[in-house]
């Protein structure tokens, strides 16, 4: 059980050396990319939130005219 213990830690130390050299290879956006990016996922949360009230409210419409056509 001690060396379930002992090769657990040693593994876990090797997975965070592992994790420490990998972050150093990372190459990071700068500030600028970081803007532009999240203007485009804000912009696009808005486009698809937008399409999606339109088809939803033509399909609403839709059903609603089915379900008065059939029940007069």
């Amino acid at each position: 059980m001690a060396a379930d213990v002992k090769a657990w830690f040693l593994d876990t130390k090797e997975y965070f050396n592992d994790l420490k050299l990998e972050m150093r290879r990372v190459t990071w956006p700068n500030r600028k990319q970081v803007e532009g990016t999240t203007a485009v996922v804000i912009i696009s949360v808005f486009a698809f939130a937008a399409y999606f009230a339109v088809v939803d409210s033509l399909l609403s419409s839709g059903i609603k005219k089915i379900l008065e056509f059939f029940t007069k």
